[in-house]
Parts: C-alpha cells; sequence; structure tokens
C-alpha cells in the first residue's frame, strides 16, 4: 500500500485590520454587498474554497467582528494594526496552525468584492500541483492583482516586512517564481476603497467630499 501523502494546506489570510481612512468615516468592510457586509461575504468565498480561513480584526473592531464570528473562521486580532498591512500578515502567519513544509498563505484583501470561490479554488489547485511557485491572480489584460499565494520557505520574508506593504517586495524578488493567473472580469483588480469608488460600483452619484 502506498504512503499516505499530505497535500499542500493553503491557508487563506483575509485582510481585515486597516483603518479605512479614506472612506471619510465610514467603515469601507462593512458597506453591503449581495445584502450582506463585503467582510463577510469575502470570508464566505474564501470557505468556499474548503481551506482553512483567517480573518485579521483592529483594536475595538466590534461590528466587523460581529459580521464574520459565527462563520468558522479563525479571528485574529491586530492591535497593532496602525503599523501598517505588514502586522497584519505578521499576525496572520504566527497565527497559522502547524504549517506542513509545503503549505502556502494566500494573502486576500477583504475590499475586493467580485472574488469566486471557484477562482479561488483554481488558484489553490494549482499552487498544490507546484507548490515552490507564488501563483497570483491578474487582469486579463495582464494587470497584476489579487490575491497571491506564497510558498512555505518565503513565509519569513513576508514576515519581516514593514510599514503598509502587502508582499509588494517578496513578490519582486521573486519574480522568477511568480505564475500570473487571468481570473474573470475585474476581479483581481477592483477595491473600493472611497466613497467615490462605492458609488461606481453601486452605479450611483458621487458623493459630496
Amino acid at each position: 500500500m502506498d504512503a499516505f501523502v499530505m497535500r499542500p494546506v493553503v491557508h487563506i489570510l483575509v485582510l481585515a485590520a486597516g483603518a479605512s481612512s479614506r472612506m471619510r468615516g465610514a467603515d469601507k468592510l462593512l458597506q453591503p454587498v449581495k445584502g450582506r457586509p463585503i467582510l463577510r461575504l469575502v470570508a464566505e468565498t474564501a470557505l468556499g474554497t474548503g481551506a482553512p480561513v483567517l480573518v485579521t480584526l483592529p483594536p475595538a473592531a466590534a461590528a466587523r467582528r460581529a459580521a464574520v464570528e459565527d462563520l468558522p473562521v479563525r479571528l485574529v486580532d491586530v492591535p497593532d494594526a496602525a503599523q501598517g498591512m505588514s502586522r497584519s500578515i505578521l499576525r496572520g502567519l504566527s497565527a497559522v496552525a502547524e504549517p506542513g513544509p509545503e503549505d502556502g498563505l494566500m494573502i486576500l484583501p477583504a475590499d475586493m468584492p467580485g472574488f469566486s470561490a471557484k477562482a479561488l479554488a483554481d488558484l489553490i489547485s494549482r499552487f498544490r500541483a507546484e507548490p515552490d511557485l507564488i501563483w497570483r491572480g491578474g487582469a486579463m489584460d495582464g494587470t497584476p492583482g489579487h490575491p497571491a499565494i506564497f510558498p512555505r520557505d518565503l513565509w519569513p520574508e513576508l514576515g519581516a516586512i514593514t510599514g503598509d506593504e502587502g508582499g509588494r517586495s517578496v513578490l519582486k524578488r521573486h519574480q522568477d517564481r511568480v505564475r500570473q493567473v487571468p481570473l474573470p472580469g475585474a476581479m483581481a483588480t477592483l477595491d473600493l476603497d472611497t466613497p467615490e469608488d462605492w458609488a461606481a460600483y453601486r452605479g450611483e452619484k458621487p458623493p459630496s467630499a
């Protein structure tokens, strides 16, 4: 009988500890999409892949926590979230339980409404077939986008980044290992950071500044 072989696991890290500083007082991650907060939508989409999901949260984020706390995700507190996205990545990495040597980490922004579980699962499948590569979503025209899956050997580099970087320097240093996969429509590139972004997404008149 063949020995049991463990497949690489991709842990999905949903980045939800940002301050929504460009929303002029509103919380972008609580804005409704398809009848529920976008944070919940993204978390549910990630869960639809069957992969383990972690969600980072900033201090005093009761409403965000309430949006996802009944889901089977691991909530990761980021008390130093004000120092930038890098802190979410570091604390997310620390929260992954017993990672295997070929596991991957998918970094998934919480302010992008277009992802489908099917597209994310396809990236995961590609990673499992070649877990030494960085698999990254992109637009159909070749524009780089999200998400990105980082192999286990690059996690120390991810944990060493600082400020509001989401792994760009790691991608740049290892360009030879990046494989970009075109995702349908604007799935990989549409993020909603401002009231104007949200108005355009909903087909509404832009709000007055």
